[in-house]
C-alpha cells in the first residue's frame, strides 16, 4: 500500500514539476515578446511625436507655401526665383 502511495506521490510531483518548467519556458517566451512590444511602442511614440511637430508645423499656411515653393517651381505672380547652382568639386571634374 505505501508504494502505490509513494508512486503516485512521484507521479504527482513529476507532473506539477513537468507543468511548473512548462510554465518557466512560456514565461520566457512573454517576456521576450513583451520587450519586443515595448520598443515598438517605444519608435511609434517617438514617430507620433514627430509627426505632431510635423502637423504642427504644416498648419501655417505660410509654411505650406514654403514648403509648396521648396519642393516644385511654384512662385507667386510677380515672383522672380533665383536658382542656384552649387560650384563643381575637384572630384566630381576628375571623374568625367
Amino acid at each position: 500500500m505505501k508504494n502505490i502511495i509513494n508512486i503516485l506521490l512521484i507521479a504527482v510531483i513529476g507532473f506539477l514539476g513537468w507543468q511548473f518548467f512548462n510554465l518557466y519556458i512560456k514565461n520566457i517566451s512573454l517576456e521576450k515578446s513583451s520587450n519586443k512590444l515595448n520598443a515598438e511602442i517605444f519608435s511609434i511614440k517617438a514617430e507620433n511625436k514627430d509627426l505632431v511637430s510635423d502637423t504642427n508645423y504644416f498648419s501655417n499656411p505660410e509654411n505650406q507655401v514654403k514648403e509648396i515653393k521648396s519642393q516644385t517651381n511654384y512662385k507667386d505672380p510677380g515672383e522672380k526665383v533665383i536658382i542656384i547652382i552649387p560650384p563643381a568639386t575637384a572630384t566630381s571634374t576628375a571623374n568625367q
